[in-house]
């Protein structure tokens, strides 16, 4: 008996020393398809994920993984003409109610790991993390490019994509209680990318002083330095509105490969 109580409280200080893994899926529209290549190793690895953090295609690729859609079912959306047709779609919520539906999930509370998202009040310029209430509704906020789509209404505050904040949300995952953070970063080059003109931008309200002033690019940074297992797939010469099959293919494969490069540093977290 006295052993058995040894070996049982042993076995508690080990689980209650795990530390609790973080992952953060940036935003980054079509190259959304290397986020689900780098899923696919994250498993393989057996890398258990306690917390995800997501912002514009990061936020709906997180909330549908969160609520228990495999990377092979996101591949398999992602590579048909299907997942064109849901971004593009003004019904664009109701496919995403649709497909959590299936996985018996419609809301935060409901995900089987914990998940936030980025959004920003599109009058305040101001960051919103969503926490709670309609998943479907949130990841649409989160995405929702300014132009592109009109602003998500969400409590009496209009909501737009999260990438004009926050495009990796580090900060985000480490309050939720991350100890380690694993940060797919679908950027290219030293700023970070969107896919509108930001002379669009010109003239319509607090876009302005966001023009200027650019917030986004300081937090990126200190949010990139902030990750201890850096993902960061060769995305050059792709943007965000390259959904064609073949190209979702290579990108994919290319998050794959980036993501196999960090093997021992994965299987470590095991």
């Amino acid at each position: 008996m006295v052993v058995l109580v040894l070996l049982l409280s042993v076995c508690s200080m080990t689980v209650a020393a795990r530390p609790k893994v973080g992952l953060v899926l940036g935003g980054g529209g079509a190259k959304g398809a290397a986020t689900i290549g780098a899923l696919k190793v994250i498993e393989e690895a057996g890398v258990k994920v306690d917390y995800i953090a997501g912002t514009s295609i990061g936020a709906v690729i997180g909330g549908l993984y969160a609520a228990g859609v495999s990377p092979s079912h996101l591949e398999q959306l992602f590579l048909s003409q299907e997942w064109r047709t849901i971004l593009s779609s003004r019904g664009m919520q109701q496919q995403f109610e649709d497909l959590l539906s299936q996985h018996g999930c419609s809301r935060f509370s409901e995900t089987r790991i914990p998940f936030r998202c980025v959004a920003v009040d599109y009058d305040t310029m101001g960051e919103v993390v969503l926490s709670s209430g309609s998943l479907p509704r949130a990841m649409l906020a989160s995405m929702s490019i300014p132009i592109v789509y009109e602003p998500v209404m969400w409590h009496g505050r209009r909501l737009v994509d999260g990438g004009l904040i926050n495009n990796l949300p580090v900060d985000v995952v480490r309050a939720m209680g991350a100890d380690i953070v694993i940060a797919v970063d679908l950027q290219q080059g030293r700023d970070v990318e969107f896919g509108f003109s930001l002379r669009d931008l010109i003239g319509l309200g607090g876009l302005v002083d966001w023009f200027f002033r650019r917030p986004d690019i300081s937090r990126y940074r200190t949010n990139k330095d902030d990750v201890d297992i850096y993902i960061h797939p060769d995305l050059k010469g792709y943007n965000v509105a390259s959904f064609e099959r073949y190209r979702c293919e290579i990108m994919m494969q290319r998050g794959y490969d980036e993501a196999k490069e960090l093997w021992n540093e994965l299987i470590r977290l095991t």
